[in-house]
């Protein structure tokens, strides 16, 4: 979500020659971009820590400190999910498992202001739903999943990102794969960078069937730990037994969140990358919290 400042600068060439030189001033309309980050904080137990105050948090873009102009606890903005679930053949035989975790989840975990849109993906990508909060709805399309032979892994994180991307509110992406990506066309660094683009959280469960089996794809899985951390999100290693528990990690997140606003001062001219990093001050000696945040983003024109 982005919002929009407008500041209104009078300038007076020479001296100021009283009103009649005052009305024939230049106005410069400077747009500035409050840039959103939503910030999860944990105990060493991976517990959420709430209690937090905006003087717990230090900003800073491409190291430049920043200041928090807005400041919210658990925010209670829209959420915006893209379910999208691999049913390719590798996975094939925990499907079943899946709809129905993903389905409890969904019915205790949508509010009337979320909105849903679930993906499969196996030869081809395909969007089932749309965006919707109709559980009817999204029940039917969770039963007329069919699945396919390959998996097209980062195109349908790439197709994902892009229907984020327009939506106002929090944008997470909820991935459910083996991590192997077995159509070509789209790269990961294309589906990555689509995803920190759209502004996307993604939220990676990585579906192991055989722990120890020679036939896992590890660089795959690598990619999805990647995708996760770099937007902010978290990563998980999931079997038939402990879905429900993952999704029921991944409501608490997206619960308990802080969301720290700014905008951007001192930036590097131009339209590349711009880190941002969050830490913490102030807080309990001994505390053993970690920060996840997404760790940078793309301006847009005018920004």
């Amino acid at each position: 979500m982005k919002a929009l400042l407008s500041i209104t600068v009078s300038l007076c060439l020479g001296a100021c020659m009283g009103p009649a030189a005052a009305a024939q001033t230049p106005t410069i309309h400077v747009n500035v971009h409050l840039v959103n980050v939503f910030v999860n904080v944990s105990d060493a137990h991976g517990a959420p820590v709430a209690g937090l105050s905006k003087d717990n948090f230090q900003l800073s873009e491409d190291d430049r400190p920043q200041d928090i102009a807005v400041f919210e606890r658990q925010t209670d903005l829209p959420l915006n999910i893209v379910l999208a679930i691999d049913t390719s053949g590798s996975v094939r035989k925990d499907s079943r498992v899946e709809l129905d975790a993903a389905h409890r989840f969904l019915h205790s975990f949508l509010r009337p202001i979320d909105q849903l849109d679930l993906m499969e993906f196996s030869d081809n990508v395909r969007e089932i739903t749309g965006f919707t909060n109709n559980l009817g709805r999204i029940d039917r399309g969770l039963n007329s999943i069919r699945g396919g032979a390959a998996t097209a892994l980062y195109s349908a994180i790439y197709l994902a990102a892009q229907n984020l991307a327009p939506r106002s509110g929090r944008k997470v992406l909820v991935l459910i794969s083996d991590g192997s990506n077995t159509v070509q066309g789209t790269t990961y660094n294309m589906a990555l960078d689509e995803a920190v683009r759209g502004e996307a959280i993604v939220y990676s469960i990585i579906d192991v069937p055989i722990a120890a089996s020679a036939g896992r794809d590890l660089a795959g899985e690598h990619a999805m730990i990647i995708l996760a951390q770099e937007t902010g999100g978290r990563y998980f290693y999931a079997d038939s037994s402990s879905l429900d528990e993952i999704f029921n990690q991944v409501s608490q997140d997206l619960r308990t969140q802080y969301l720290l606003g700014y905008y951007p001062k001192n930036s590097t001219p131009g339209g590349g990358f711009r880190s941002i990093s969050v830490h913490l001050r102030d807080v309990p000696p001994g505390s053993d919290y970690s920060v996840r945040n997404r760790t940078g983003y793309y301006p847009t024109a005018g920004r």
